[in-house]
């Protein structure tokens, strides 16, 4: 049975086109990856099926009664709003529902008697739904929920906005899965999260019944969860049995497949040309020379995709740092309360180091210390002599309405336009997209940006919080190599062994030193 169908769908923003006549079917319990390059339209074919963005052209049509939930990379919660209330919200239709219920029963009490059934029978529906979805036990659902994705130890009464990137994350999904939705659509849930709960994820999600559509560069996430892929390419997209792996075996024979009939047919398309230009203008030959023109003219001809830019980056090296990079004595780090013991930490120069651990537990709260963004609560940190920082945030901060041009500019006003769009050319980005607002871009396309504000600066440490996320693999190798080739030294926060393996001199697991339970 089709849940979701999508018919001829084209969609641009400006003059960039991002789909062209695109088709799609969601079967029940179909168990999607919506995969594709960083740009390719992933989170706009999500915002479109969703109504949150209208298309250009073509039509969108669920089935009847079918309930979406959407995990958006871009979700806002509201101040003043606790773990709680989110979570709970949850239940909004439900307590729509008990307030119709209540209002039934006042008229009720009023009814004229051959009204009074028609009442009682919308009260005993409306009773049936509450009773199905488990109304009477929200409160122990909330906290069931809370318990399996580590917001108990939080505390369901924080105000949200106090979240670490990974813990909204985890109060938007526990949202998501108390709905209990027809349909999940995901966008990249596991940024953010740390190990123990993309763990927990992939369980759930294995065990899922309903549909849902999924889209990750988290490759051995996909290949755990998903029986279908869909691979958003060019405008198109096109439809593969099984995992991931089984669709990057398919895909590679099939391009090897069209490359080679392309060769071929350019070079028919020569031998033919050369035949005609050399006979047409003897009589004896010009009926030949007239049929291969003919075909020549018939011809479907054969097109190789554009190849996308690749995206290199090589990190700009500062003259050496001093032997060490940073010291601490009894560092006590956080914000009104502490979050760490006293810390007594040192790096050195030429360290790689990854720190580890559970959301909330203060890896990102110890970069900026150590940077001196935020004050420790005690302690202090001394930083090495002759240091070079460069520093990737989780996420970018502005109204995002300048330009990419505009926005390296800022950083390098020395720089010649040519040197700004062939710095941002050399990390990915096409000349649509260097031209283009930042607000317009996927949430790869920015941190590409912010990259390359990185790479064009003279460093000797780098300090990178989860850069990786909204990556694509490419984008993913290629930093994994850079940082690999780059002589200074790095302090990463990352939860994905598999990109920090073989990088990483040492690994800090942050658990062992930290207050909070999470």
């Amino acid at each position: 049975m089709s849940i979701l169908n999508v018919t001829k769908l084209s969609h641009g923003f400006g003059d960039r086109a991002i789909f062209n006549d695109v088709s799609f079917r969601l079967l029940k319990g179909e168990h999607i990856g919506l995969i594709g390059a960083n740009g390719e339209g992933k989170s706009t074919f999500l915002n479109i099926v969703t109504g949150k963005l209208m298309p250009d052209e073509g039509n969108i049509e669920w089935s009847k009664n079918v309930r979406v939930g959407y995990l958006d990379q871009h979700s806002v919660l509201e101040k003043g709003m606790t773990i709680r209330d989110v979570l709970k919200s949850a239940f909004t239709y439900l307590y729509d529902l008990e307030a119709k219920m209540n209002e039934l029963c006042t008229e009720m009490a009023e009814a004229e008697e051959d009204a009074l059934a028609a009442i009682m029978d919308e009260f005993a529906e409306i009773q049936d739904t509450l009773d199905s979805h488990d109304f009477y036990i929200i409160d122990s659902k909330v906290e069931e929920i809370g318990r399996a994705l580590g917001l108990n130890d939080i505390g369901l009464e924080r105000d949200v906005t106090d979240l670490s990137g990974g813990q909204r994350t985890k109060v938007l999904l526990g949202k998501l899965l108390l709905e209990k939705p027809d349909i999940l659509l995901l966008d990249e849930p596991t940024n953010y999260l740390d190990v123990e709960h993309i763990e927990w994820l992939k369980r759930y999600l294995q065990e899922y019944e309903n549909a849902f559509i999924l889209i990750s560069h988290d490759i051995p996430f996909l290949n755990s969860v998903v029986n279908l892929i869909y691979h958003m390419e060019n405008q198109e997209l096109n439809r593969y049995v099984g995992d991931y792996d089984k669709f990057m075996e398919v895909y590679a024979m099939k391009k090897a497949q069209l490359e080679a009939a392309y060769k071929r047919q350019q070079q028919e398309i020569s031998e033919l040309k050369d035949f005609v230009a050399r006979n047409k203008a003897r009589v004896s030959t010009r009926n030949m020379a007239m049929s291969r023109q003919k075909k020549l003219d018939k011809m479907d001809l054969i097109e190789l995709a554009e190849e996308k830019p690749k995206p290199e980056f090589n990190f700009k090296e500062a003259r050496a740092s001093g032997r060490y990079i940073f010291q601490t004595k009894d560092l006590v780090i956080g914000y009104n309360e502490p979050l760490s013991k006293p810390l007594n930490l040192s790096m050195e120069r030429g360290q790689k180091i990854v720190l580890t651990g559970a959301n909330g537990i203060g890896k990102t709260t110890l970069l900026k210390s150590i940077l001196g963004i935020i004050p420790s609560l005690s302690g202090s940190v001394e930083l090495g002599d002759y240091l070079y920082k460069g520093y990737f945030e989780q996420e970018m901060t502005g109204d995002k309405t300048n330009t990419c041009i505009e926005e390296l500019w800022t950083e390098f006003p020395s720089f010649t336009q040519y040197e700004v769009r062939s710095a941002l050319a050399k990390c990915g980005l096409t000349t649509k997209h260097i031209e283009s607002q930042v607000r317009v871009l996927s949430g790869g396309e920015q941190a590409k940006v912010r990259l390359c504000k990185l790479i064009n600066r003279e460093s000797n440490i780098l300090l990178l919080d989860e850069p990786t996320n909204h990556l694509d693999v490419d984008a993913k190798n290629e930093l994994k190599r850079a940082l690999k080739a780059y002589k200074g030294s790095v302090l990463l926060i990352c939860h994905e062994p598999e990109f920090y393996e073989g990088l990483a001199t040492d690994v800090w697991d942050c658990s062992q030193w930290t207050t909070k339970l999470v």
